[in-house]
């Protein structure tokens, strides 16, 4: 813990994440300095992986992560995000194309709250909540000031519709298993 004189930061937050007996299939990640703990599910696993795959289209798989750490606008943001495609010209800063998110019950409030904040106030041009709880998915574009400025929201079975955006691409949602 810290003395009162440190400043808590990601990275020490993440050490001591590290530390913890996490249980082997559960996913972590750090939201406005609270950490959060959930299992994955074979339906999150997969709507990923389908989204994953259809992004290869366009996309070398150097530029494509899932899981894995992603420090965001906001205070102690540290998220791993199911699905990211990197800028081409990506850094080491948040060069991100898009970003999808596959809700679970446990953490459906920062999908659709701090985290679509935090990607707005990043200018991540798409992001995608993909929720298999009542199958339907929704797209955010137009980040500015902080906040996403056009919505779409669909079932699955249709398609999202990201040839407007840097993506170039059509994802079809028609296999995305509902949990």
């Amino acid at each position: 813990m810290t003395d009162g004189n440190d400043v808590l930061t990601l990275d020490m937050m993440f050490e001591w994440l590290e530390k913890l007996p996490v249980p082997e299939g559960y996913k972590s990640e750090i939201v406005g300095g609270h950490i959060f703990l959930w299992p994955q599910r074979d339906t999150h696993w997969d709507i990923t992986m389908c989204i994953i795959e259809q992004l290869r289209a366009t996309y070398p798989r150097k530029r494509l992560r899932s899981d894995v750490r992603l420090d965001c606008p906001g205070r102690l943001n540290g998220f791993a995000p199911d699905v990211v495609a990197l800028s081409e010209d990506s850094g080491d800063g948040l060069d991100v194309d898009f970003v999808a998110e596959v809700v679970s019950a446990e953490t459906a409030g920062n999908d659709y709250g701090p985290k679509k904040d935090a990607y707005a106030t990043a200018c991540v041009p798409g992001y995608l909540i993909v929720d298999p709880y009542d199958g339907t998915w929704h797209l955010h574009t137009l980040p500015r000031a902080g906040k996403y400025h056009a919505t779409v929201s669909f079932g699955f079975g249709e398609d999202v519709d990201l040839t407007g955006t840097v993506v170039g691409l059509t994802l079809k949602t028609d296999d995305f298993p509902r949990d």
